[in-house]
């Protein structure tokens, strides 16, 4: 069970110290500006208290009053002014922050793209981009921002009084504590669970939306999408109790705030009575006094909302900090860049071990394998052999328990970014809501119209995609459902030929599709990637003529190896599963 978030143990989080720290000036800025709003509007009530009291004594001449009047001018002017310049000034780092932020989150998503299905849920990744970073702005404005402020103020409130009287003070010190420390500390006691619980609630409304999206076919056709309305109208009810007990505290807490706020006025009453009594002030000093009570309640008011939000961003924190980030840097990088020009980048696997976790069983066990570079393979297996978890290794996605996979004698792990090395085919490669050119560029962000048109004409997808109204133009929709299986996947090749990778992994990207369209599609993939190193998984044998060497994964280990004519002389299984694989031949 992960530890409970303290107020000061947010500031030492990898996701906020950092940039804390990188803006520091900035962030001293913000503190002093919003200081000096309530320092002003503090100095306005007392100023504009004492210049009521003492016109109220009509005095003799202007002149007598004058300074007060400049000073409420002055006061009035600069308290909107400060509060403009901490508003700009604070929305400006915490802009700065979260743009940074983005690009983090993103470069440590990156290298689980080939796995998200099994690392994050939909809701939970949905949650991440969309809940988690925006909701960390508020760690700035909402919950640091106003603390440090009231902090600095408590500070000065009291040592200002203490000018005046010490055991007054020393009264207010105790007052002022229960609504700075204690308060804030007895919300956030208060509330963390729910607190929690209302962010599990949300995430869960989140996975569960998102998911009756993705599978909205699935729902109709079952005929239950009134159960899966009902389900979720009961997870918003919950959601809504949870609330309305946060805000029933609320409350009840802002209540017990204002008491103090009371108590503190009339403290400040009797003592400043008392202190004109004694003659230490004149009677036109009442009003001053009593009236800089009231600006408090704007400075300290927000702090107990503000550290009772913590708990909210305990599980942000958390699943941002679960995520691996790439500890890569540029100069390897470049070393992956400087291997594509080498002529020959065999691929080696070198006693290679691995399992998912500590507690799954091994899906390699100790596999050696070398791929020469131009190579065509073809990997074969059961579901669960391995055939997937060699290309997830390859493109260094994990990294295994013993051993080591190398391409071109470095270890992938020290390539970092291997997408100028490797290009992937999957079996439903993503194409995004855009143009045809579009989606065909994002293999080389770069390339011109030109290379694009070429790279579709070697997939001959160029005479169907100029024969639509719009030609290249022509938006593909969500997940390029305006297109069929077979030519979304020729869009997929089209970006892997422009993305010019000297390796292509191909995982099972004729799943799916009829015996001619695979067929058709298999053609073309060889003949496109004929100067490339090939690896293509797949569960059946149709195209398997067309490869190097055959390997046969059973149980993390490598069953058969050979060309295809001599498999079909030395191995008896691999007869019969390609003569019931073919029955045609």
């Amino acid at each position: 069970m992960k530890k409970a978030l303290s107020p000061f143990a947010i500031l030492k989080n990898t996701w906020i110290r950092p940039y804390l720290r990188e803006h520091k000036w900035l962030l001293a800025l913000v503190l002093i500006l919003g200081t000096g709003t309530f320092f002003s509007a503090g100095a306005l009530m007392f100023t504009s208290g004492y210049l009521i009291s003492e016109s109220a004594t009509l005095p003799e001449n202007i002149l007598l009053i004058y300074v007060p009047i400049v000073l409420v001018r002055l006061f009035g002017v600069s308290r909107p002014a400060f509060r403009y310049a901490e508003r700009l000034s604070g929305h400006s780092m915490v802009l700065r922050i979260l743009s940074r932020m983005r690009v983090r989150l993103y470069r440590a998503l990156e290298p689980n793209a080939l796995d998200f299905r099994s690392r994050f849920k939909t809701g939970d990744l949905l949650g991440v981009l969309a809940d988690d970073i925006e909701h960390l702005q508020d760690v700035y404005i909402k919950t640091i921002f106003p603390a440090v402020i009231s902090l600095l103020l408590y500070i000065m409130i009291v040592l200002g009084l203490g000018y005046f009287s010490v055991p007054f003070a020393f009264l207010m010190l105790l007052l002022l504590f229960v609504l700075v420390i204690l308060f804030p500390l007895i919300s956030l006691l208060a509330t963390h669970a729910r607190q929690a619980k209302m962010k599990e609630a949300r995430n869960g409304l989140y996975q569960t939306l998102t998911d009756a999206v993705m599978g909205a076919g699935d729902w109709m056709i079952s005929g239950r999408q009134e159960d899966f309305i009902h389900r979720y109208e009961i997870d918003e009810k919950n959601m809504d109790i949870i609330e309305g007990q946060i805000s029933r505290f609320q409350r009840y807490r802002n209540l017990c705030f204002h008491v103090i706020i009371l108590i503190a006025i009339i403290a400040m009453t009797c003592w400043i009575a008392a202190s004109v009594e004694a003659g230490a002030f004149q009677p036109s000093w009442i009003a001053a006094f009593v009236l800089v009570v009231f600006p408090l309640i704007d400075a300290f008011a927000p702090l107990s909302d503000a550290v009772s939000q913590i708990p909210s961003y305990q599980s942000s924190l958390d699943r941002m900090n679960d995520l691996k980030e790439q500890r890569g840097n540029g100069s390897i990088t470049q070393k992956a860049e400087g291997l594509k020009t080498e002529l020959s980048l065999p691929i080696q696997f070198d006693q290679v071990t691995f399992s998912y976790s500590e507690e799954a069983p091994q899906v390699l066990k100790g596999l050696s394998l070398s791929i020469q570079s131009g190579e065509k393979i073809a990997l074969l297996g059961k579901s669960g052999s391995g055939k997937s978890t060699m290309a997830k290794l390859i493109l260094s996605a994990y990294e295994p328990q013993k051993g080591n996979v190398s391409i071109g004698g470095q270890s992938v792990k020290q390539l970092g970014e291997l997408s100028s090395l490797v290009s992937v085919l999957q079996q439903k490669p993503h194409l995004f809501d855009t143009t045809v050119m579009n989606n065909i560029r994002l293999g080389r962000p770069g390339a011109t119209d030109e290379e694009v048109i070429e790279a579709a004409k070697q997939v001959q997808m160029h005479d169907y995609i100029t024969s639509l109204p719009e030609g290249y133009e022509t938006r593909m929709h969500e997940l390029g459902s305006r297109f069929s299986g077979g030519e979304r996947q020729r869009i997929a090749l089209a970006r892997i030929l422009l993305q010019n990778a000297p390796i292509a992994i191909l995982d099972e990207p004729t799943v799916g599709l009829d015996a001619l369209t695979e067929k058709q599609l298999l053609k073309t993939i060889f003949e496109t990637l004929q100067l490339k190193t090939v690896i293509w998984i797949t569960h059946h044998l149709a195209g398997a003529e067309s490869m190097d060497r055959i390997i046969f994964l059973e149980d993390g280990s490598i069953k058969m190896d050979g060309s295809h004519s001599k498999l079909m002389e030395t191995e008896e299984a691999y007869q019969n599963l390609y003569r019931m694989d073919m029955p045609e031949l």
